[in-house]
This record gives structure tokens, C-alpha cells and sequence, in this order.
């Protein structure tokens, strides 16, 4: 059946030269993806929403979800180096799991990438806005019509950047990614170095004062430390990126698991000591919530022009974050093409080395979101997403270690069982723990993949296997 069949491992690398992209990536390029991706407006706006849900708990909400992340992380390492292809957990599935449940996966993967990168292109749009607006630019097309507006002209200006670059050569890409990131760790590092200081003890009393578990509050809003995990986790996802560009490393053996693991490292040290800061500068109640917690913080101890300088930052980080997810998203789309589910003619790369076609479809999609739909209401289902396809990757590293346990592994996982394990228990921990109608919509969302992909997709992926 072809619910079951997994695909060989041996044709997971693209077969001729028009499939084939160009090995320009080292590790240093694959970190600063990766950081890129990560550090974004989560740790620039979810600090006030985790203190909002679980007060100075909120250090313990960073170190659950980056624990279950490390875990994953891991698990892609390992799996990354031993299948180098562009699909990420996609791929693993297909090859490890079967191919119902490799559809199921990619199908979580559009959700999480599509509203990524069509929620920061919002995100960037409302920064932009008012200076637009400033100047004379009709505030009609800088919403979209949830908002009042005609269109949001400003995000899919954004996301048509992000994907030319992209286009024009993926090296090129990552020198301005590079530097783009440099920037944003200096601001996030100067914050540190000026809020720590004002540490003050008495602000983490008390320190759970909503509890552990998810409960609904009086006010309706679910609190406690794993429903602000929940939450959080948006802050870590990116690293999985890195594993999409297994095609276009120049050593993916080594520079996969240093990208991989490094960048979750940095991210996680970075926000441990951001969180610490904020926490410790100031109780938690003044900054709950706010859309700018760390620039309120920095105003609120006089330091304006520090603050000002967080904001600038702000604007600075999102495109980055743009360009890790497009890319992840375009190369996930390319391997789904190659297996036909996606015309295979979208699989074609261009002269410079990228999969340019597919970049161009995946733009014009997320542009179509992030311009007319109102993204607010269902950016939470990007969590979902993700979770589900991390525990895809728990459970093929568990698989292929007990199918295939003498298999070369040029990044070995260490205690594999208890990663593994991790990975599948704490992201259904985190999965539960999130909103009752964000579940639902995941759900139902799933439920619409798999009617696509008995009307479609099976067929599809039937034909090409049997033309392979």
C-alpha cells in the first residue's frame, strides 16, 4: 500500500544536474541561519506574553521548552547527517515512517512555514507602516481587509525582497544573513549588559504564582508554566531550517550538526540571560503582555535611547527570520515536487544554483496570506505544526536505531533513547498544553490534508514512484 511504502534511502539525492543545487553553504553560514531564524520577535515581544502567563516562572517555561528543543535538535542532527537531503523532516518520514505519514508531516511543515513567514511579514509591515503612512501612502494599503484596509502592501514587499535574494543565490543570501545576525545579538547582548545591573531578587517572589500545569484563569486565559512553554517554544523553532539546506552545504556531515546544535546553544544562552534580565529589572505585571516588553523596560529605567536602539533591532531581525523560514519552506516544497506531489516541474534549479521556480510559488503564497488574510487570529497553529513534525523526528531516530543500528552515523546522538523519548513526550506535553481551539484547528487542519491527499496526492506520488 502506498500509506506504508517508504522511500529508499539511496534516492533521497536529487538524480541530474537541472535537480541539483549548488554546494555553497559552510557551518558558519549555516549557524547564522539558524540564529537567524530563532532570534526574531520571540524573544522581542514573547517574554512579556510568558511573564503574562506564568510571572518569573517564565525563566522555568525558557528552560522546559528549550530542553524539549535540544531534544529534537539532536534527533535532526543525527538524522540530517545520515539523510543530507533538502525535505528535513519530511524526508526522514518517508524514508523511516511510510509515506501516509511523510504527507501528514509536510503537510504540519506548510502550516508551520506558511504562517511563520506570513506573520513576520505582518510583523515588519506594522513597523513600516507608519513611516509609509508619514509620507503620504494610503493606510488602506498597509492592512489588509481584516483591518479595514485593501491589502497589506508592505509585507508582500517584504517577502518579495526576502525571495529575490533567495533567488539571486543562496551565499549571497547568507553574507547579508550573516551580518544581519551579528547585529541583532550585539542589541540583544547590549540590553544585558544594561537591564542585569538592576537585578533585583524580590521580583521573582513569587516565583510560580500561577502554578505549573495549564488551568484556565478567572479571566479566561489559560496560566500556568507548561501553557507559557506552550507559548515560548515559538521562540526557539528556526534550527530545523538548517536541515533543509543538507543539499547546499559544502560538508553536510560535519557543518549540519554544528549549525543544527550550535545555533540552538547561542539561541538558548542568549534568551536565558535576556529573560533573567527582564525578570530581574523590573515586576513582571508593568511589562505582562506589552508588545514590546524589552523596549518598556529599558524606558522605564530611563534608558530611552537604549530602548530606541532594541526597537531599530526589532525592525532589523524579521527579515532575517524571513529569509530562514522562506528558504526552509521553498526547499521542503522542492523535495515534494521531486516526490510529485507538488508539479515536478517546480524542481527544476536555475543557473545560479537555486530551486528559483519553487522560491517564486512559495512567495506568491505566503505574499497571498500575509496580504489579505487575518493571519492574528490562527498564527498560534504555527506551533502546532512544528510539534508535530518534531515528533516525526523523535521517532525515526528511535526507528532507524533499532532497524538499522550499524548504520554509519556521521553525528552520533548521545543517549539516543533518552532524546528520542524526550523529543515525543515533551512536544506532546507542549502540544496539549497549548489553547483548546489552537488544537482544534490543528486538527481540523490535518483532517483537510488527508482528504487532499487521498483525492491527490496518493496518485500523484504512485506515478512518480513508478516513473523512478
Amino acid at each position: 500500500m502506498s500509506w506504508t511504502r517508504r522511500k529508499p534511502m539511496e534516492a533521497m539525492s536529487p538524480s541530474g544536474d537541472q535537480h541539483r543545487m549548488a554546494r555553497t553553504l559552510s557551518w558558519p553560514h549555516l549557524l547564522a541561519l539558524g540564529v537567524g531564524a530563532i532570534v526574531g520577535t520571540g524573544i522581542l515581544t514573547l517574554i512579556g506574553v510568558g511573564a503574562d502567563r506564568a510571572g518569573p516562572a517564565v525563566l522555568l517555561s525558557f528552560a522546559i521548552a528549550g530542553a524539549i528543543c535540544a531534544c529534537a535538535a539532536l534527533a535532526y542532527a543525527e538524522l540530517s547527517t545520515m539523510m543530507p537531503a533538502a525535505g528535513s523532516a519530511y524526508s526522514y518520514s518517508y524514508v523511516v515512517l511510510g509515506e501516509g505519514i511523510a504527507w501528514i508531516v509536510g503537510w504540519s511543515l506548510i502550516l508551520e512555514y506558511s504562517l511563520v513567514v506570513s506573520t513576520v511579514a505582518v510583523g515588519w509591515s506594522g513597523y513600516a507602516a507608519p513611516l509609509l503612512t508619514a509620507i503620504g501612502f494610503p493606510v488602506g494599503l498597509t492592512q489588509g481587509p481584516e483591518l479595514g484596509g485593501l491589502i497589506n502592501l508592505p509585507a508582500i514587499f517584504i517577502i518579495a525582497v526576502v525571495a529575490g535574494l533567495l533567488m539571486l543565490g543562496t551565499h549571497e543570501s547568507a553574507r547579508l544573513n550573516t551580518l544581519l545576525v551579528l547585529i541583532k545579538i550585539a542589541t540583544l547582548s547590549l540590553f544585558v549588559w544594561v537591564a542585569l545591573p538592576a537585578f533585583d531578587a524580590q521580583n521573582l517572589e513569587p516565583f510560580m504564582p500561577f502554578g505549573f500545569a495549564k488551568h484556565m484563569g478567572a479571566d479566561g486565559v489559560e496560566r500556568g508554566v507548561m501553557a507559557a512553554a506552550a507559548i515560548i517554544f515559538f521562540a526557539f523553532y528556526g534550527f530545523d531550517a538548517i536541515s533543509t539546506a543538507a543539499e547546499e552545504a559544502r560538508n553536510p556531515e560535519r557543518d549540519l550538526a554544528i549549525g543544527i546544535v550550535g545555533s540552538l546553544v547561542v539561541c538558548t544562552l542568549i534568551y536565558v540571560l535576556v529573560a533573567a534580565a527582564a525578570i530581574g529589572a523590573m515586576p513582571f505585571t508593568r511589562f505582562a503582555d506589552s508588545p514590546e516588553p524589552l523596549a518598556l523596560i529599558l524606558r522605564e529605567m530611563g534608558r530611552g535611547e537604549v530602548a530606541r536602539i532594541v526597537a531599530i533591532a526589532a525592525v532589523i531581525a524579521l527579515p532575517t527570520v524571513l529569509l530562514g523560514f522562506l528558504y526552509g519552506q521553498s526547499r521542503i516544497f522542492l523535495v515534494m515536487a521531486r516526490d510529485g506531489f507538488l508539479p515536478q516541474s517546480l524542481a527544476k534549479i536555475s543557473k545560479r544554483g537555486t530551486p528559483a521556480r519553487i522560491t517564486m510559488v512559495t512567495a506568491i503564497l505566503v505574499a497571498i496570506i500575509a496580504g489579505l488574510l487575518p493571519i492574528d487570529e490562527i498564527a498560534a497553529l504555527a506551533n502546532a505544526g512544528t510539534l508535530i513534525a518534531f515528533t516525526s523526528v523523535g521517532l525515526c531516530l528511535l526507528v532507524l536505531r533499532k532497524r538499522l543500528p550499524d548504520m554509519r552515523r556521521p553525528f552520533r546522538t548521545p543517549a539516543a533513547w533518552f532524546v528520542g523519548l524526550g523529543a515525543m513526550g515533551g512536544c506532546a506535553y507542549l502540544f496539549i498544553s497549548l489553547p483548546m481551539q489552537t488544537i482544534l484547528a490543528c486538527l481540523g487542519w490535518n483532517a483537510v490534508g488527508l482528504v487532499v491527499y487521498f483525492l491527490y496526492g496518493q496518485k500523484r506520488a504512485t506515478a512518480a514512484a513508478g516513473r523512478a
